[in-house]
């Protein structure tokens, strides 16, 4: 149809647009059939020059989230208990060691004192123990933050995990805890029965049977009330004047630095017991899937030890 030249239209009416559909085709000889490949025969097993150096890991009996690198969707209650608890040890061990270094250093400067009544002593000694001293009593109340902090946070865990092991609610809501272990005063009495509470569950007693402490809970109890009370008593102690109350509060401090290390000793000893009882068997020690044994299997092709092996 040319264009311009359309029948039937009336002087004066508008030119109707035509209906063009368009079609494309490749021209011949563009597109060259792909050339089927050549099946070679079966030659064996591949050959390396050199022994390979890739392979897959030997993860066979293990589930796809154990795998490095792939994604577990976060820990799981136990495994979070278990990193919690290792943690707690590590600072608890070394708040027992920064406390233990602060009353020797405290003992050092009485020994100081003592030897002053009767002979002068010298710059070099004073000023080193003086450095001692300050340089403890600083660096152990900060790593005891850290610690408090990170048992707190085991013990949420914990109850959390014995409960359900239980079957249990939890006794106490989390923000009680926190109240409980931390307001001065109310955590001089009510620490004992919270740790009493999770291991009754942890021991998974009765919910209506009343908590009965272990001697390691009244233990850690008594050594955490004495710790306070020594506290207590060397803030009151060194508000006095005088070179006999500076003196006694020298002592105080040996004191409570000493009764501070071994309340972290015993925590210690506390965490690792409820953790290996919440979880006895460490899945990074222990493999997930173990044979124990085998039955009906024939006996495997053994060949015969030649007469002149010396095994």
């Amino acid at each position: 149809m040319h264009p311009g030249r359309y029948p039937h239209r009336q002087p004066g009416e508008q030119q109707p647009r035509p209906s063009v559909r368009w079609v494309a085709t490749v021209p011949p000889g563009a597109a060259r059939p792909r050339p089927r490949a050549r099946r070679m025969p079966y030659t064996g097993p591949p050959r390396y020059p050199s022994p390979p150096r890739w392979g897959f890991p030997s993860l066979v009996w293990r589930h796809s989230t154990a795998v490095p690198g792939t994604s577990s969707g976060g820990m799981e209650p136990r495994q979070r208990l278990r990193s919690t608890s290792r943690n707690a040890v590590t600072l608890l061990i070394a708040l027992a060691v920064l406390a233990g270094l602060a009353a020797i250093a405290e003992g050092w400067r009485y020994v100081l004192l003592l030897q002053s009544r009767t002979s002068a002593l010298t710059p070099e000694v004073v000023g080193a123990s003086d450095a001692f001293v300050l340089a403890f009593a600083l660096m152990t109340p900060i790593m005891a933050l850290l610690a408090v902090g990170v048992a707190l946070w085991w013990l949420l865990v914990a109850r959390s995990v014995a409960a359900v092991d239980a079957g249990q609610d939890v006794p106490r809501p989390a923000w009680q805890v926190l109240v409980c272990m931390l307001v001065p005063g109310a955590n001089v009495l009510l620490a004992g029965p919270i740790v009493a509470e999770l291991e009754h569950a942890v021991l998974r007693r009765p919910a209506d049977e009343r908590p009965r402490p272990s001697r390691l809970v009244l233990g850690w109890w008594a050594t955490w009330c004495a710790n306070f009370v020594l506290a207590v008593l060397t803030v009151v102690w060194r508000l006095r004047d005088g070179v006999q109350a500076d003196a006694d509060g020298v002592v105080l401090s040996a004191l409570t630095h000493a009764c501070a290390a071994g309340l972290a000793l015993v925590s210690v000893v506390l965490v690792q017991r409820i953790t290996r009882l919440l979880s006895p068997v460490d899945a990074d020690v222990l493999a997930l899937r173990q044979v124990v044994a085998v039955h009906g299997a024939p006996e495997p092709d053994r060949r015969s030890r030649p007469a002149t092996s010396t095994r």
